[in-house]
């Protein structure tokens, strides 16, 4: 009885988690399905350049902003109630997505999604690291590799799919309205076979830190999003100038928590460690050269070289499919060789995205769009090495009481340059096409030129700090 007792709730604890990984999958799935729905949400929905940028941004900016608080929060009120509440907003806001009557009432309701995402995210890792000992651990993080991976790449094939075939004329609309049934299944189950959890340490969530935090990145992100349909007057200037001040700010108030031994949004220990803060850098920026490049080919290949959604998604999933193969194989390594696996990946990256320019360039994509299979699966599998040793390599940097907050650290910001990637490449893109409206390939070569010159200083600053490393193991 005891045995069977015991198998039972062993059982119940991987129920669980694969009602935990629903939820994740879930939210990969939409911010990976969204891009193949934007011509098509644009023609219904008559909206313009700029509001097409918000339905992405929106979603990542609010979800970066929510994740520290919403990771604290989990602590006070407990982990699982922050989990089941998030995954209901989420559905909930999901069926609002999909009911949307206006391009307005869409980018609000993808506000809420994005915060309801920050509110079970953070959760899902916390409670796996208490349900599980160290041996089991590994085995229910790995899986979780694996979800991750699926969600990224079923995210193009489900949408372009979905759009293609305009189910009972609801054109773009079962991408959202898709993660109601999932989204009560995820609810069933951990209601069902979430075991009781123990309250962790009570940390107040910073509230006056997170509200200084998300108004300076909105008064940063939304003229840059803007400034384009109005003709870049002086007040965008001067709202990019308010919000970096805000950013001054913001870490002038966490200094201040640390001294007087207040909840801290963003601990200061860590961003005293100046490898670490160039880490959390350089995620950003390789982010933010990768989310920006994605969103303009979507709409490249729809619009531009009027493909069907379905095959802008078989084009595009070489990528994803590239980063699932490429991070399986090297993450046999575990923490061998992380400066040279970042140096060989972004290496990789850049020549992909070099390619991808050529492709482009030249006219090749115009005359048969599969020649951009290629370069996207290069660019996946140069990802596919570069981030999780990257990821190794910037947590290595943060003690084990801090690793929590050092991997939100590192997760906001990661949402933060994907948000301001695309804010800026959307910004190249469009105003090439405002220039020649049929000039779609040109347009694309030119936005391109933002992750190549990126990428080629991030292998630059890998080059050097590889050489460096190597000197210093130098008898």
């Amino acid at each position: 009885m005891s045995l069977a007792g015991t198998n039972m709730r062993r059982n119940h604890r991987w129920m669980a988690v694969y009602a935990l990984y629903l939820a994740m999958f879930m939210n990969i799935l939409d911010m990976t399905i969204v891009n193949l729905a934007l011509p098509a949400i644009r023609s219904e929905l008559n909206a313009t350049d700029t509001q097409l940028e918000w339905v992405v941004v929106v979603y990542i900016l609010t979800f970066a902003a929510g994740l520290l608080p919403f990771g604290r929060f989990g602590d006070v009120v407990g982990r699982d109630k922050v989990f089941l509440w998030g995954v209901a907003g989420f559905t909930g806001s999901s069926l609002a997505c999909g009911l949307a009557p206006d391009i307005h009432f869409l980018i609000i309701s993808r506000a809420v999604q994005g915060l309801c995402a920050a509110a079970m995210v953070p959760q899902v890792l916390a409670i796996v690291h208490v349900m599980f000992n160290d041996a089991e651990k590994g085995k229910a993080i790995g899986l979780l590799g694996s979800v991750s991976a699926l969600g990224a790449v079923a995210g193009p094939l489900v949408g372009g799919l979905i759009v293609t075939l305009d189910m009972f004329d609801l054109s773009w609309r079962p991408i959202f309205l898709m993660n109601l049934p999932v989204g009560l299944v995820s609810i069933l189950g951990a209601l069902r076979f979430l075991p009781p959890l123990q309250a962790g340490r009570r940390v107040d969530p910073d509230w006056a830190g997170t509200a200084l935090f998300l108004l300076a990145v909105t008064l940063v992100l939304f003229p840059l999003v803007e400034g384009r349909q109005f003709g870049w007057p002086l007040w965008c200037f001067a709202l990019m100038a308010l919000g970096l001040c805000g950013g001054v700010f913001f870490y002038r108030l966490q200094v201040r928590n640390c001294e007087s031994g207040l909840p801290e949004l963003l601990p200061v220990s860590i961003c005293r460690d100046r490898l670490f803060v160039l880490g959390v850098a350089y995620v950003s920026i390789c982010f933010s050269a990768l989310a920006g490049m994605f969103f303009v080919m979507s709409i490249y290949l729809q619009t531009g070289l009027g493909l069907t959604p379905l095959f802008a998604g078989l084009i595009l999933a070489p990528h994803p499919m590239g980063v699932m193969l490429a991070s399986t194989l090297t993450g046999r390594l575990g923490a061998r060789a992380q400066e040279l696996r970042v140096l060989t990946g972004s290496s990789v990256v850049l020549a992909g995205v070099t390619l991808l320019w050529l492709v482009t360039s030249y006219g090749l994509a115009a005359t048969a769009g599969f020649w951009l299979g290629l370069p996207l699966l290069v660019i996946g599998l140069g990802t596919g090495v570069l981030i999780p040793a990257l990821f190794q390599r910037v947590l290595s940097r943060v003690s084990g009481v801090d690793a929590g907050a050092g991997s939100g650290v590192l997760q906001a910001f990661q949402q933060l340059g994907m948000a301001v990637g695309i804010a800026l490449q959307g910004q190249i893109f469009f105003q090439a096409l405002e220039k020649s409206p049929a000039g779609y390939s040109s347009a694309a070569s030119l936005t391109l030129l933002y992750p190549m010159i990126f990428f080629g200083v991030l292998v630059a600053l890998s080059f050097f700090f590889y050489l460096g490393r190597q000197s210093d193991r130098t008898p």
